[in-house]
């Protein structure tokens, strides 16, 4: 098997958008967003989070 690569994500702010960089090992990702749609993707990650949070409080037997 091989050993996985650190992740890291880098948020800052351009003149008028948000940059997101999602790096994997020596690979780089950039997603450039407007206001809007950075508020958007906010909205559905923190609802994702709080749905991930519910089920994993959920016991299976």
């Amino acid at each position: 098997m091989t050993q996985e690569s650190a992740r890291k994500i880098e948020v800052d702010l351009e003149r008028n958008r948000v940059k997101i960089q999602i790096f994997h090992g020596e690979d780089k990702e950039v997603i450039k967003l407007k206001l809007g749609e950075a508020e958007a993707l906010a909205e559905k990650l923190e609802k994702a989070l709080e749905d991930f949070s519910r089920r994993k409080q959920v016991r299976i037997d």
